[in-house]
């Protein structure tokens, strides 16, 4: 059939490639799966149910929820009768709740939580809007309720609804969560997202019809939502799941593939890596010499000879256990929405795990660049080469410039942003990068850039990805604007310093006291000197300050997509970071 509309695929996939776990989740201890024909099922009837409920097309419709199947059906739901659908981040604010309720003009809303629902029912300031639950939750009527009233419903009338939707409709608003100011609605058509899931599916090469899929990263977020839809297109059975189950999901699931961000792959490499204090003796020196092999391997550049034989030796005595326990069919990683560090992307690739590390945004529905899966091709650094149909070019000043279908259709209510946002058809991303041999590799955001009170122009996000690349660095924020010289707030990686201590004798009790110790500061203090080598002399960084906890999303620190919000930051550490320039 021809794909035209992003719920064409579910059609796509029942047609072609039909499965009995279309979409799956864990109820209580047991997984539950719906087979494609039960979600074509549901879909529709819940499309009957939207439009006796007084739904019309053009209708904007919240869905604010963790991953579940019926997140996907309603969505799907409404894109069949031409309802727009606008996703809300679970852990969106009150106030970012309440701006973009009343800034779309939601009519209907669904919510997955009480929490959530108690926060729309205050977002909304008494506004008529009917609200449905999508888990089971005390006075509120559920999904199923839709459900269940639209199985008697006209499918020819929703047949004819169906065919009068066009490619370049919109479907979706995305409030992007920026690092600063109000959350812009990013208006995407189903030809900007159907274009994208295509083009994925030709860049990655999935075995169509083959594979098994974790999702659990928000669907609110335009990165898993067209994930979804690219797993359906392929025949992929889509297994719902969180952050927080995410080891017993991996174990019990056993996926092929799933799309993370770098902060997730973090924590499971934190967690491989940890292993090493459960160790003693020889099987601890062995554990780490397998840990520095990964950390230093080049998928495009196989090891040979009597390195081959050390891979082969790694690989059958620690690499092996780190793929068991991701389940023991893991893959192929999707990682997009930050840097990912080459180190944690080279160990990966070495115990057999292909990793490709990708570029987009909301507003290019999200894709534009991606890695390849392939080891010959991979580049490691990079964000990889457009996908097909996707332009990519360089402004005189470095920013990077998109064309193609999967550009968005524009800000909603914002015509004189998305004006001054897409110029004869070309994106202007907000993003400094190079071309190296095709590949793309990011450096900064635009606006992100400071000057020094010398003149000198520093790029933050340049210098935060390369000394991420140590051992003992979580997080990261450069600053200096129109300071004498660059300095940084540091979040130290605390699992690796608490080995450290335990190496050199080092006592202390919490996180604070370590991060004062003399000989901590003094080690970072090294592999700050050791990464500031590969910069520029007005580049480096000359003081830093440790923190002992990590930003996060629930304190403000952190956007939703896990970029660093610095204006927050700064704001509330200014004490430090006057007290590293005030004798400068």
């Amino acid at each position: 059939m021809k794909l035209e509309r992003a719920f064409d695929i579910l059609f796509h996939q029942l047609e072609t490639l039909p499965r009995a776990d279309c979409l799956s989740a864990k109820t209580g201890k047991q997984w539950q799966s719906l087979s494609s024909r039960e979600v074509m099922e549901a879909v529709n009837a819940v499309s009957l149910g939207l439009l006796q409920q007084g739904m019309v097309r053009g209708d904007k419709v919240a869905i604010a929820a963790d991953n579940c199947p019926a997140w996907t059906i309603v969505d799907l739901a409404l894109q069949q009768i031409g309802a727009i659908s606008v996703p809300l981040y679970p852990t969106c604010t009150l106030d970012d709740a309440r701006y973009i309720l009343a800034h779309a003009e939601v009519k209907l809303a669904f919510v997955g939580s009480a929490a959530l629902h108690k926060k729309l029912a205050q977002a909304l300031d008494g506004r008529s809007c009917p609200l449905y639950a999508l888990n089971p939750l005390a006075g509120l009527p559920a999904w199923t309720a839709l459900r269940d009233a639209g199985r008697h419903g006209d499918l020819r009338q929703l047949a004819a609804l169906r065919s009068s939707i066009r490619a370049d409709d919109v479907f979706t608003i995305i409030y992007t969560s920026g690092t600063t100011g109000r959350a812009k609605g990013v208006m995407l058509s189903h030809r900007n997202v159907l274009s994208t899931v295509i083009a994925t599916a030709e860049h990655t090469r999935l075995p169509a019809g083959q594979c098994r899929a974790l999702s659990f990263l928000p669907l609110s977020h335009i990165f898993e939502r067209a994930g979804v839809l690219y797993y359906l297109f392929t025949g992929t059975g889509v297994y719902f799941a969180s952050v927080d189950s995410l080891s017993t999901s991996l174990r019990e699931v056993r996926p092929h593939t799933f799309s993370a961000v770098p902060r997730v792959l973090e924590k499971v490499h934190d967690k491989l890596v940890g292993k090493a204090r459960d160790l003693s003796g020889w099987r601890r020196r062995l554990y780490l010499w397998a840990i520095a092999r990964a950390e230093a391997y080049q998928p495009d550049q196989p090891p040979r000879g009597l390195a081959a034989l050390q891979h082969a030796l790694a690989d059958r005595l620690v690499y092996r256990q780190w793929r068991a326990a991701m389940g023991g069919e893991l893959r192929w990683v999707n990682v997009g929405s930050a840097a990912l560090q080459p180190r944690l992307a080279r160990l990966l690739w070495a115990s057999g795990i292909a990793v490709a590390e990708g570029y987009g945004m909301s507003e290019t529905a999200p894709v534009i660049s991606a890695n390849p899966f392939s080891a010959k091709d991979v580049r490691i650094g990079s964000v990889g080469i457009p996908l097909k149909g996707v332009e990519l070019k360089l402004a005189d000043d470095g920013e990077i410039l998109v064309r193609g279908p999967n550009v968005m259709v524009g800000y909603y209510k914002e015509p004189a942003l998305t004006a001054e946002t897409v110029q004869d058809g070309w994106l202007h991303t907000g993003d400094i990068g190079v071309l190296e041999q095709g590949y793309l590799r990011i450096t900064d955001r635009k606006k992100e850039m400071f000057k020094t009170s010398n003149g000198k122009y520093i790029a933050p996000q340049l210098l935060e990805n390369k000394l991420k690349e140590s051992a003992y660095i979580d997080q990261i924020m450069v600053v200096g604007d129109g300071q004498k010289f660059a300095a940084a707030l540091i979040v130290p990686l605390y699992e690796r310093l608490q080995e450290w201590c335990q190496e050199h004798g080092i006592t202390y009790t919490t996180n604070s006291e370590m991060r004062l110790h003399p000989r901590i500061v003094e080690l970072i203090e090294r592999e700050v000197k050791r990464f500031n080598r590969h910069f520029g002399s007005w580049e480096h960084i000359k003081k830093f300050s440790l923190l002992d906890k990590p930003w996060c999303v629930d304190a403000g620190e952190l956007a939703p997509t896990l970029k660093l919000r610095r204006k927050v930051i700064s704001e509330r550490c200014r004490a430090l970071i006057d007290t590293m320039y005030r004798h400068a």
